[in-house]
């Protein structure tokens, strides 16, 4: 019976900081983002694949994953605002606002990550919990 218990238990919560292969899978789940510039929807799909394999085993890595996709799920929706709005010629000035904010900050988001802090975007739609 006490073979099966091993098995059954839940995950064990992060104690402390997060060792450096959590890190590294948390600073990936940021930076792999960037897929997006050559893989249409690779924004979304990378953080999303992270999440999907690392979400058992790694809390920091399961939080810092849905943070970043949350974020690109929020960039994305920004970008097709910004497609519509160029009719108007608003969306030519808002589009490499929207470029820029979403370089920099998953850049800053990746060194946090990768320094075992577990980053906030500043504004980002918490659609996964």
């Amino acid at each position: 019976m006490s073979d099966l218990n091993d098995y059954t238990a839940a995950p064990a919560a992060p104690s402390g900081t997060p060792n450096a292969e959590e890190r590294q899978w948390g600073m990936l789940a940021h930076l792999l983002a960037f897929c997006g510039v050559v893989i249409p929807l690779g924004n979304v799909i990378a953080p999303l694949v992270v999440w999907q394999i690392k979400k058992d085993t790694m809390p920091f890595v399961s939080d810092q994953a849905k943070e970043a996709l949350n974020f690109n799920i929020t960039m994305a929706i920004a970008v097709i605002i910004c497609i519509v709005l160029s009719f108007v010629l608003i969306g030519l000035i808002l589009g490499p606002l929207v470029g820029i904010a979403w370089l920099v900050l998953t850049i800053i988001a990746g060194l946090k990550a990768n320094e075992g802090i577990a980053y906030r975007y500043p504004f980002a739609l918490r659609l996964i919990k």
